[in-house]
């Protein structure tokens, strides 16, 4: 995370990859390490610091809030 109050590109590509749609099983892990050269660990986790990120909101609105929703529904499951 950047002192600038932006995003930096790997959390912008995060996000980026997080708003597309995939077609089945495995295909976004594939995309996550050819396109991004990242474990998809690691994806996850930037993630789930994204969503709590004010400049995530700021950069990808419908997205983080998307997140949220579904890790909301998630808690309120268990």
């Amino acid at each position: 995370m950047t002192d600038e109050g932006r995003l930096t590109a790997e959390e912008a590509a995060v996000l980026a990859y997080e708003g597309r749609t995939w077609p089945g099983p495995g295909a976004k892990e594939r995309a996550i390490r050819e396109g991004l050269g990242m474990a998809p660990v690691r994806y996850y986790q930037l993630i789930n610091a994204l969503m709590d990120d004010p400049r995530a909101l700021e950069h990808a609105p419908g997205t983080v809030n998307r997140l949220r929703r579904i890790r909301e529904a998630q808690r309120a499951r268990r």
